[in-house]
């Protein structure tokens, strides 16, 4: 596709700000949140969004979709929905075969919104597929799209009646987003767009084949040691009573994160060095990664509830 591997660095940072203006043109204000996505889409990686509802999360997910040109379904995650209900399910047909009818997950992007009001039976048919990029049933197994996204919503808010993801879950997802609300100019371009009679007609600015070979591209990208050993370390140092633990770990965390993070680390400063037009990635990129990476893969003890310590708290003191 392209005659070098610079070459594809410098196609995939002309891309990414084709993607950036293009994606704008509807989300106003998220700038870190659409970043951060679209590193996870281009790692190969899944995305969980946590923010209160009515901030554009699936809006959000909407427009990506539109601008990368992929096939995109929503699932509403209610209590009463089951596995099969995502995954598809054979049925007997006029000639007296069963035959398999796919269902919502057989697509590029999937938005599974509020993952947390679903019976765990249900969350782990997702998780498994995300895993898998794959589902079995009735002993045959079934490709998913190549490529396969996952974005899940989750609302902070009204817990009750929920199945909170367990870490071992949540481990699947390479980046926590969090939605805070907009700032005051932001919020009065959003009304000023979206109360008049304004219509936005999307571009579509890459084509399957180029997500394939840019996510195969920032695998390719080299890693210096210092900057391998320097994400290990810090995914080690958020381990209580390990030999790596940071002091403030041991204090106020009562488990840490593991090596998935420190993959995630590394692939995913790979990605955003790509999107600062640098050819390999050093510390600060892994460091612009880290938060959204950590966030839920740690858990705070009893001493940290208690002094409001929070998660993001703890990795900027890591990150120091």
């Amino acid at each position: 596709m392209y005659k070098s591997d610079v070459e594809a660095v410098d196609a995939f940072l002309v891309k990414y700000k084709e993607l950036n203006a293009e994606i704008g043109k509807i989300i106003i204000g998220q700038d870190e949140v659409v970043k951060d996505v679209l590193i996870s889409i281009f790692s190969k990686g899944h995305c969980l969004l946590i923010g209160v509802p009515g901030l554009a999360k699936t809006l959000l997910v909407n427009t990506i979709a539109d601008v990368l040109g992929l096939s995109y379904n929503r699932i509403q995650f209610t209590p009463d929905l089951m596995p099969s209900d995502i995954i598809g399910s054979e049925i007997l047909g006029d000639d007296r075969h069963f035959k398999f009818i796919k269902g919502p997950l057989f697509a590029n992007i999937i938005l599974a919104d509020e993952i947390n009001r679903t019976p765990p039976k249900t969350q782990a048919a997702l998780l498994e597929a995300m895993q898998e990029r794959s589902v079995t049933t009735g002993g045959k197994r079934y490709e998913l799209g190549n490529p396969f996204f996952v974005l899940a919503t989750q609302n902070p808010i009204e817990q009750e009646g929920t199945y909170p993801l367990p870490e071992a879950q949540l481990d699947r997802f390479m980046f926590n987003v969090w939605l805070d609300y907009p700032s005051l100019q932001d919020e009065i371009t959003v009304v000023k767009n979206t109360t008049s009679n304004k219509k936005v007609e999307l571009k579509k600015i890459v084509s399957n084949e180029e997500i394939i070979y840019f996510q195969e591209l920032v695998r390719k990208i080299p890693v210096t040691d210092n900057v391998l050993e320097y994400a290990v370390k810090l995914a080690s140092s958020t381990r209580p009573n390990t030999a790596h633990a940071a002091e403030i770990s041991n204090k106020y965390l009562s488990w840490g994160a593991g090596p998935r993070a420190s993959q995630y680390l590394i692939i995913g400063a790979k990605c955003h060095s790509l999107t600062k037009g640098k050819y390999s990635p050093d510390i600060e990129d892994v460091k612009a990664v880290a938060a959204a990476i950590l966030r839920h893969r740690i858990v705070r003890n009893y001493k940290a509830e208690a002094e409001g310590i929070t998660v993001d708290a703890i990795i900027s003191e890591l990150l120091k």
